[in-house]
């Protein structure tokens, strides 16, 4: 197989797992707080079903990392899936039983199967050609923009499916849909890593850590998944707070995620005429900019055009910052960099999606959104030092 075929071939693979899996977190946005408020007795933890997913992912990110190093990404992949199906039929339970703890647990252990998840789009750049890599992390984030449309819609048409009890449907459906992505993830074609290089481990983590190219990258990633965990996490309480019906709330979330995911299609090129710097600058503006909107009002339209901003944001800080670290790691120090970053971005990201519902409701919406502004500030007033030592740089050598 050529290169260029092996290049789209897990692409597309990748792509359509990556889809799957976006699928259902846009299921588990749109309903798990709503689910939470409904069945939980401290209404303050209604988003921590959701927070929970994300903290399963980050205490899975380095793990997962190691084993794929170990098995293979494939294999890794495959064994994500059916763990993420698990925590379908626990999340199952907790509704028909209106246990909050136990469907709190159910979307936690498919948080875990989401630690492997997050590694489609590291895996999409193993063997891909340096010109191709760019385009090719941002065509597999692409694929979230039919699960914006599919999550949101599945959630409408299958919340009532099994009446009296709301929203056990939709968890049928993650089931399926997960179990779907163990069996698609079959036809990529990553080979494993040679004895050789799984026996040279590379640097130490201290030693890639220090670079600033690795700073960089992981700061606008962190800081865009961040920012956008706090601010979505809360959007579907917000809204019911200001008596917006569940439709209008799938509406918001469908398009935000994709707007999160439709700017993949062009990311790669942009990142490729433009450079990784300005994009990720670009994207951490659109995030500071959601933010105004989301303070301006509560109605649908300034909901759905602050998540849209905010999706977009996203997208352009972390796409940009994934391309980004390809710099700054070897193939031998692939797995526990990539790892260790799953880890510092999901980690940072579970704390903001497990603060967004105590701030929403023992302060407002409002706090929420400027808890985000000083976020935001440090990752552009990094990013700009980082331009500014580059630019000197290439000036001193060309002196």
């Amino acid at each position: 197989m050529t290169q260029i075929n092996r290049d789209h071939r897990n692409v597309a693979v990748l792509a359509t797992c990556q889809m799957l899996f976006g699928t259902g977190r846009s299921l588990i946005v749109a309903t798990s707080p709503l689910i939470g408020y409904a069945i939980a007795a401290d209404k303050s933890l209604a988003t921590l079903p959701h927070a929970l997913v994300i903290v399963g992912t980050a205490l899975l990110t380095l793990p997962a990392a190691l084993l794929m190093r170990r098995i293979g990404r494939k294999n890794g992949f495959v064994i994500g899936g059916v763990i993420g199906a698990l925590g379908g039929m626990v999340c199952m339970y907790g509704v028909l039983a209106a246990n909050f703890w136990v469907f709190a647990s159910g979307t936690l252990l498919y948080g875990t199967s989401a630690g492997f998840a997050q590694h489609y789009r590291f895996a999409v750049t193993d063997v891909a050609s340096a010109a191709f890599r760019g385009k090719a992390i941002s065509w597999v984030l692409a694929a979230g923009v039919v699960s914006g449309f599919a999550g949101p819609e599945i959630a409408k048409f299958s919340k009532d499916l099994f009446l009296p009890t709301v929203f056990l449907g939709p968890y049928l459906f993650l089931i399926i849909i997960t179990l779907l992505s163990s069996v698609v993830v079959m036809f990529v074609d990553i080979p494993n890593l040679t004895p050789k290089e799984a026996a040279d481990t590379g640097r130490p983590m201290k030693e890639i850590m220090r670079q600033p190219t690795f700073m960089v990258a992981v700061l606008a990633a962190t800081i865009g998944q961040g920012v956008m965990n706090l601010l979505m996490t809360a959007t579907p309480l917000a809204m019911q707070h200001a008596n917006h019906p569940f439709d209008d709330t799938a509406f918001v979330i469908q398009w935000h995620s994709i707007f999160m995911f439709a700017p993949g299609f062009i990311t790669g090129s942009l990142i490729k005429r433009w450079g990784e710097i300005k994009i990720i600058m670009a994207g951490l503006i659109l995030l500071a900019l959601c933010i105004p909107l989301a303070l301006a009002g509560t109605s649908v339209v300034l909901f759905w055009t602050s998540m849209s901003l905010l999706g977009i944001g996203w997208n352009f800080s972390f796409t940009g910052g994934t391309a980004l670290l390809a710099e700054a790691h070897t193939p031998s120090e692939r797995a526990k960099t990539q790892g260790w970053v799953n880890f510092i971005i999901y980690g940072t990201a579970a704390v903001s999606a497990l603060s967004a519902g105590q701030l929403l409701h023992y302060f407002s919406w409002a706090v929420v959104n400027y808890t985000a502004l000083p976020m935001i500030g440090v990752a552009i007033v990094a990013t700009l030092y980082y331009a500014w030592r580059q630019k000197t740089a290439v000036t001193a050598q060309g002196e």
